[in-house]
């Protein structure tokens, strides 16, 4: 006969709550935000604010209610709070998608 493991979910909620699970996420955040700063394009000769949007790039973990739970989590957050970042991510009909957070966070994160 097996063994049979029978979690404490209460004890499985303080964990996903305390500061050593926030300082993970946060880790893994800013791994993901420093692969995005380093693919991130820089603009040529004609753009008036070259490297903005590689400096922009921000990492920190948060404690907010995720999925069904009613409990807060630690969740690692990465943006980019250009006004453009979207068009930077997704492209637009004169500009190529570049999908920079989503190739960091594809190679980052562990």
């Amino acid at each position: 006969m097996g063994a049979r493991y029978k979690p404490n979910r209460k004890g499985v909620g303080l964990l996903l709550q305390s500061p050593m699970i926030a300082t993970e996420m946060l880790r893994r955040a800013e791994v993901i935000r420093g692969v995005a700063v380093a693919i991130s394009p820089v603009g040529g000769a004609g753009d008036p604010h070259p490297g903005a949007y590689r400096a922009a790039w921000e990492a920190t973990v948060v404690q907010r209610r995720v999925g069904r739970t009613s409990k807060p989590r630690a969740v690692g957050i990465v943006r980019n709070p250009s006004y453009y970042a979207r068009w930077v991510e997704y492209g637009t009909e004169r500009v190529h998608a570049h999908h920079v957070l989503l190739r960091a966070a594809q190679a980052g994160g562990r």
